[in-house]
Formats: C-alpha cells, structure tokens, sequence
C-alpha cells in the first residue's frame, strides 16, 4: 500500500493541477467569473482533497481484502472514479448552490458538469501517477506474470 507521504502528494498534486484546469473551463463554461468558480473549485478542492485521502485509503484496504493487491485493473479504475465522485456531488452541490446563488437545479446541473470532467481527469491522473509512482509490490506481481 502507498505511504501516508504518497498519499499526500498523490492528493495534493491531484487537487493542484485539477484546479488549474478547471476554473477557466467552467468559468468559460457557466459564463461566471473566474473569480468566482475559482473559490468554487478552491473550496471543493479542499473538501475533495480530504475526500481523495479517506476513500483512496479506504478503497485500497478494500481492494487488497477483495483482490489480495492494491493493483488496479481498468474496471476497477473506473468504479474507483465513479464511487469517488459520487460521494463527492453529494457533499459540494448545496455549497454551489449557496455560493453561486442558483438553484439547486442549476447547482446539480454544473456539479455533474464538474464530476463529469473530473471523472476522467481522475482516470487520467491516477492511471499516469501509477506509472510514475508504482509501487514494488507491482513489479514483482507484473515479473511474475512473464
């Protein structure tokens, strides 16, 4: 399993670069300021940020019970990213509501909007950060296999 130091800069770096890509997005997008979905994204990014440790953590205990590894194969990458945003549109919707001052509706609307981009940001992100971060237990399992 990835180390708590890992698991920071996995959701750090995430949430980072993350924020960087969407607030022009869907700045551009909702026709809204940048300003504004820039502490929309900030205030996510941080509640997200705590999200990705906890459920990440979670689901590889989960994985590693189910599986007897922490490797993840294509269709476990993508309930991994599902399973997250969901979780995460339940928690940020009301506060784009309020924030933005629109309604509910509309907040749902631009929260799936924004789960949708993160959805496969997060397949992205998580498939290139294995490749440059694997783990050793990987090796060994993939010199195995040949």
């Amino acid at each position: 399993m990835r180390s708590v130091i890992d698991r920071f800069r996995h959701a750090i770096s995430f949430e980072i670069i993350g924020l960087v890509l969407i607030t022009p997005l869907g700045a551009l997008a909702f026709d809204m300021p940048m300003y504004e979905i820039g502490v929309v994204g900030l205030v996510s990014a941080t509640i997200a940020t705590a999200w990705n440790f906890a459920y990440n953590y979670l689901f590889d205990l989960v994985l590693r019970r189910i599986a007897g590894t922490t490797a993840k194969s294509g269709l476990a990458r993508i309930y991994h990213a599902i399973l997250f945003e969901v979780g995460l549109l339940a928690t940020l919707m009301p506060f784009i509501a309020w924030y933005l001052g629109v309604s509910l509706w509309q907040a749902l609307v631009m929260d799936i909007s924004f789960a949708i981009f993160y959805m496969f940001y997060a397949l992205a992100f998580n498939w290139a950060y294995d490749h440059i971060f694997p783990l050793p237990e990987w090796k060994a399992q993939s010199q195995e296999i040949l």
